[in-house]
């Protein structure tokens, strides 16, 4: 398995970024993913037939941690960066590890009636919720539906990946769930000139490490759609 680089990037607050700021940090957090989707890829696009080779995530505003391949190199001076480094832990089975993790997770979906209709990629939790009348039950039920299908998709990913999640036992009642805490929103994005809507689930949580080499190449493979946008990059510490 080739190594990876782990490195943590700010946009610089100075001259020349300062005077850019505003439209390289939008308020809006469409137009900021988007443009850090541009800004990012600043780091690595050396020639112009590279193919995205990293994953990033935006930590907070203009803040971003960056697994590639090759170093980042910041050829307009428009960064503060750390000195990438080596990611390789040393992980055994059965460690428990901490995780932060923002994917866009999507199951398919047929378009059309017929046997032979192709599966498009939906969100989970819009497709969960598709079912359900709109208004205020609907309402209701998007907080367990985001638990419920948030979980199932990371357990499922897991089973493939090399993990399992953690299990959270309530003391005094011998009940138990999963030490999991999910959110969920929809960004509106540009992509050569067509308009879509991306879902983002963000996972807090605890897991169990099972096979340490699989877990480790899919973490630097980078996990669920949309990784050109800041989805896909697994950040883990040890707890």
């Amino acid at each position: 398995m080739s190594t990876s680089l782990l490195t943590r990037v700010r946009l610089r607050r100075d001259v020349p970024a300062a005077a850019l700021w505003r439209q390289l940090v939008p308020t809006d957090d469409d137009k900021r993913v988007q443009a850090s989707h541009r800004l990012l890829w600043t780091l690595f696009a050396d020639r112009a037939d590279r193919e995205r080779d990293f994953l990033w995530r935006e930590s907070e505003p203009g803040l971003y941690f960056v697994l590639s391949k090759r170093a980042p190199t910041d050829s307009h001076g428009l960064f503060e960066m750390d000195p990438p480094k080596e990611f390789a832990p040393t992980l055994a089975a059965g460690d428990v590890l901490g995780f932060s993790l923002r994917v866009n997770a999507t199951v398919s979906r047929k378009v059309g009636g017929t046997r032979e209709a192709r599966g498009k990629p939906c969100d989970v939790v819009m497709n969960a919720l598709h079912s359900l009348p709109s208004g205020p039950a609907r309402a209701a039920e998007r907080r367990r539906v985001i638990d419920a299908v948030g979980r199932d998709w990371l357990a499922a990913r897991g089973q493939r990946c090399g993990f399992r999640l953690c299990e959270q036992h309530s003391e005094g009642d011998g009940g138990s769930g999963v030490a999991l805490r999910a959110s969920h929103r929809v960004w509106s994005l540009d992509d050569r000139a067509q308009r879509m809507r991306v879902g983002v689930l963000d996972f807090e949580g605890m897991l169990v490490v099972e096979a340490p080499e699989l877990f480790l190449a899919s973490v630097a493979q980078g996990f669920g759609r949309a990784k050109a946008f800041g989805c896909g990059l697994m950040l883990i510490r040890r707890v």
